[in-house]
């Protein structure tokens, strides 16, 4: 266990950079070859318009990064968070960490930032995509994206984690954002099964559907008894979801200038 933690906790820059990219593409390839829903689009110029998202979500990453540096530094020197309360095997403090991360650096802020308006805002880009795929996992305004940092350093500084189990959870994150967003279709009984535990591609496409309730549903990331918890949860037939926003244009989901602008653009109405 030692030794697959420190693999982890020397992890390279470009390793982690690898691994996003596997991700995005493995999953891109196969929703062209098991896709839930046909879309009629061009699939590399709406890849390249959810990049352009990517590249703004890497330089914050990398800003972050120094700021999480601190964090785990101050965190070590005061022994503070939850994990130094016990003296629990290492693989039991994986797990907590890993399920408090998720609560709170995904769940918690996802909620959030659905519930309060000028949250929403930032948000909205990342609903606005009328054709949901893999790469719609990268679709995060620099606002959104900088509010999930945020959330994501309070949840280090609560559980106490090491930098090892945060990269854990990180690979973690990458891989279930990118499978849960893919326009793949899975077999309604095994998605199902799967999603007693985990949030599954069908279960997150009615996070995706174009107009509330449904929209204000499935807000977690890796596990999905949070939303079974809080009762947020929604299965159903992926085919009934419309992706997209109903207060906003659905012919500017690509106009990246638009999309960009959107947080402050007073004229567009929200229910929050």
């Amino acid at each position: 266990m030692e030794s697959f933690l420190n693999f982890f906790e020397v992890m390279p820059t470009w390793q982690k950079l690898a691994w996003v990219l596997l991700c995005l593409s493995f999953n891109w390839a196969l929703e062209g070859i098991f896709p839930l829903v046909k879309f009629n689009y061009k699939k590399w110029k709406h890849a390249g318009v959810n990049l352009i998202f990517l590249g703004t979500s890497l330089v914050i990453n990398l800003v972050f990064g120094l700021l999480t540096v601190g964090v785990f530094a101050w965190i070590g020197s005061h022994e503070l968070g939850l994990l130094y309360l016990f003296d629990l095997p290492i693989w039991v403090e994986l797990l907590i960490a890993i399920l408090v991360l998720d609560l709170v650096g995904q769940y918690f802020i996802h909620f959030l930032l659905h519930k309060f308006k000028w949250m929403w805002k930032f948000h909205m880009i990342h609903h606005s995509d009328t054709k949901v795929d893999a790469t719609t996992g990268t679709r995060h305004h620099p606002g959104d994206y900088i509010l999930r940092e945020v959330f994501a350093l309070f949840a280090i500084s609560l559980v106490g984690a090491p930098l090892a189990f945060y990269v854990v959870y990180r690979v973690a994150t990458i891989f279930f954002t990118y499978l849960t967003h893919a326009n793949i279709v899975i077999p309604q009984g095994l998605d199902k099964l799967l999603s007693l535990v985990f949030i599954t591609p069908n279960m997150h496409k009615f996070h995706h559907h174009f107009e509330r309730p449904w929209t204000d549903s499935n807000f977690g990331n890796i596990f999905s008894f949070w939303d079974r918890i809080f009762g947020t949860l929604v299965h159903d037939d992926p085919h009934r979801v419309v992706y997209g926003l109903d207060v906003l244009d659905d012919q500017l989901d690509e106009d990246v200038a638009y999309q960009f602008k959107i947080p402050f653009d007073k004229d567009i109405k929200t229910d929050y």
